[in-house]
């Protein structure tokens, strides 16, 4: 599988043929010669996806038992430069 990279401008010429090749191969579109977005099939999308396992959780949704070990947690002694910062800011 050889690498595909188009320019935006190119991309939107050929739409059809680049949407295609992304069945294939990842179809890499650049901008101003930087990456910007890559074109991949479905059936990759939904693959990627389910391996995700990345959560978020509010602090006041999170389960007890995660909140007790976080308020339990020892977190060592602070950075001094943070430190420093923060009654910087606040005072």
């Amino acid at each position: 599988m050889s690498k595909i990279s188009v320019t935006a401008t190119e991309f939107q010429t050929r739409a059809g043929l680049y949407i295609e090749q992304a069945a294939k191969s990842p179809v890499f579109i650049t901008k101003h010669r930087r990456t910007a977005r890559v074109l991949i099939d479905i059936d990759e999308y939904e693959r990627l996806k389910a391996r995700d396992t990345r959560q978020n959780h509010l602090t006041h949704a999170l389960p007890d038992q995660w909140a007790d070990a976080l308020a339990g947690a020892e977190y060592g002694d602070a950075d001094p430069e943070l430190e420093a910062l923060l009654k910087t800011d606040s005072g």
